[in-house]
């Protein structure tokens, strides 16, 4: 079953982050069509979020056509195919942009930034820029 990575401390709302993950998720094909996301209650259960911000990310993901609800089953993946990498990109331009910024504030060389993005790429979590 799909796991949400949230970030309490992000700028990103939580339920935003809902929503944005299970839109990325969708797009890599990594979630398919009648695949079921987990039930609101254990989500908030899992993430200590309020189960009315899930709720809400899930209304969204529904009225955007992502997902549906099912009697008896919960929310599951609407049909649709994979998109495509130009598609896939667009969803990660905000990501990159806000990472463009974030090293032009703290002036890191666009060649430091790439390092860095590569590593991470390779090791989640394990970013040492002095080696």
């Amino acid at each position: 079953m799909f796991r949400f990575d949230l970030s309490p401390s992000s700028p990103t709302p939580i339920y935003r982050q809902i929503v944005d993950q299970v839109a990325r998720a969708v797009a890599s094909g990594s979630l398919q069509a009648g695949d079921e996301l987990p039930s609101v209650r254990a989500v908030a259960q899992q993430h200590v979020v309020n189960p009315m911000t899930v709720s809400k990310a899930y209304a969204l993901l529904e009225q955007q056509g992502t997902i549906e609800r099912r009697r008896g089953l919960g929310m599951i993946v609407r049909a649709g195919e994979a998109s495509a990498l130009d598609e896939r990109l667009a969803l990660l331009q905000p990501a990159l942009d806000h990472a463009a910024a974030v090293s032009r504030q703290l002036a890191i060389t666009p060649k430091q930034a790439m390092a860095a993005l590569k590593l991470t790429l390779e090791l989640p979590n394990k970013v040492n820029l002095d080696e």
